[in-house]
């Protein structure tokens, strides 16, 4: 497999650029299809986040799958491909899964050691196999990059190092309008990161929670698992009206447009009693809540633009150097496993174009010396065939212990050449079609 990354995050584009390409509905399957649809990748995945959109896809040829992945990028997510191109990042083989890696230990979060990215890869993972274009290429790396992180935050401090993105929103609510113990709350949303806001509210010891949802439903499990005595449904419509009552607004919904807007923030401010203000944490992408909710007096929004720049300037964000260490280990252990299993099925080629040498000089024998006895006939088969074995095991071995090093494709190439191995023959093992084999070669 040679793996491509094509994607933009926090790390590389404004979020007013990340909210223009956030996908929603139905794009980030139909980008999943139209991915894996083309002539260079041969499987695909997306990690689609409120913070990152990442293709992820098994290619053939570098330069043209970097330009077909960028294309498709900028169709689906509606941003220019002139724009977008100066945010996106590429990376390529070995580099691809260390930068997989990474993210899957949330070093490459804007909350450095969070843990609800491995719920994420979890699934970019599904969603890809629910739609068939993930293969066993794809399939073994987003398995081991779950298995990387649970092992980076079973080893090592990040989980003290980092946060959930919820709860340092919830901080720094806190810093601007005092602590969320005793406040009364409304959450609008009812999907992953607005449940976890919610059920992170209660621990927080919020008196009076409202959730409300386009979907009243999902509102109501929300609340059974809550509990009645502190979690209540609200109707979407009458969130302006219910924003007076509380002193703390969360909104992470899957809406393309406003949610909360400037007006209706200032009436409610206007009808408040309340000293501290009205605070509002936005974890959607795109955003909820109107931008110009910043301008106004007695509101305070904190969104996920601010969310970055406060955690850029928070000092000793965690000691990441234990997990940077288990992603070099982890990556040189993956890149040692692939290469080798590239040259398996060269070496399993030449072992059977062996035997097929050895059973046609047997048959050879059988027709100039037809009266051998069955006891000579087996001692010479015997020996010919440890011959061959003998002969054959120490490059073998060796050279599975070669393609195990960067750059080890060559040896398989090497070997197919001096042995003159049919390629045919290669490619029946391995299973995958003549001409698309991965090219060799490191990070580019």
């Amino acid at each position: 497999m040679s793996l491509l990354v094509v994607g933009l995050s926090h790390r590389t584009a404004p979020v007013g650029v990340l909210e223009r390409a956030a996908l929603t509905g139905e794009a980030p399957t139909r980008l999943l299809h139209d991915a894996s649809a083309t002539a260079t990748v041969a499987e695909a995945a997306l990690l689609n986040t409120c913070n990152r959109i990442e293709l992820y896809a098994d290619v053939d040829k570098f330069h043209a799958g970097v330009a077909e992945l960028s294309l498709l990028l900028a169709h689906h997510s509606g941003v220019d491909l002139e724009e977008l191109t100066s945010h996106l990042y590429v990376h390529y083989e070995d580099r691809a899964v260390h930068h997989l890696f990474s993210v899957a230990c949330g070093l490459d979060s804007m909350v450095v050691g969070e843990g609800q990215i491995l719920g994420q890869l979890r699934d970019a993972l599904a969603t890809a196999q629910d739609e068939h274009t993930a293969g066993r290429g794809l399939n073994e790396l987003f398995q081991q990059a779950l298995r990387v992180g649970k092992r980076a935050h079973s080893e090592t401090g990040i989980d003290k190092a980092g946060q959930s993105l919820v709860t340092f929103g919830l901080e720094q609510v806190a810093a601007g309008a005092g602590e969320i113990a005793g406040k009364r709350a409304l959450v609008v949303g009812a999907g992953s990161m607005s449940s976890l806001a919610a059920a992170t509210l209660v621990r927080s010891g919020v008196t009076d929670l409202l959730i409300a949802n386009r979907t009243p439903e999902r509102a109501e499990r929300l609340v059974e698992i809550l509990g009645a005595d502190v979690a209540r449904t609200v109707e979407l419509a009458k969130v302006p009206e219910a924003m007076a009552d509380v002193d703390l607004v969360i909104s992470c919904t899957g809406a393309a447009g406003v949610v909360i807007r400037a007006e209706d923030v200032a009436a409610a401010v206007a009808s408040r009693t309340a000293a501290a203000p009205l605070a509002l944490l936005d974890l959607a992408m795109p955003r909820d809540v109107d931008h110009a909710v910043h301008e106004l007096p007695g509101a305070l929004l904190v969104d996920l633009e601010s969310l970055s720049h406060a955690h850029a300037a928070s000092p000793g964000a965690g000691d990441v150097d234990a997990v940077s260490e288990i992603v070099a280990d982890e990556v040189a252990a993956f890149g040692a496993a692939q290469r080798a299993a590239r040259i398996a099925p060269t070496v399993v080629a030449l072992r059977a174009m062996a035997s097929e040498v050895v059973a046609a000089e047997l048959g050879r024998l059988d027709s100039r010396l037809p009266g051998l006895d069955d006891r000579s006939r087996a001692e010479i088969t015997q020996t010919v065939r440890r011959v061959v074995d003998k002969l054959l095991h120490a490059p073998t071995v060796r050279v599975k212990q070669l393609a195990a090093e960067p750059g080890g494709a060559s040896y398989a190439d090497a070997l197919r050449e001096l042995f003159d191995l049919d390629p045919a023959a290669v490619h029946a093992v391995s299973g995958t079609p003549i001409g698309t084999q991965p090219p060799g070669g490191g990070a580019r």
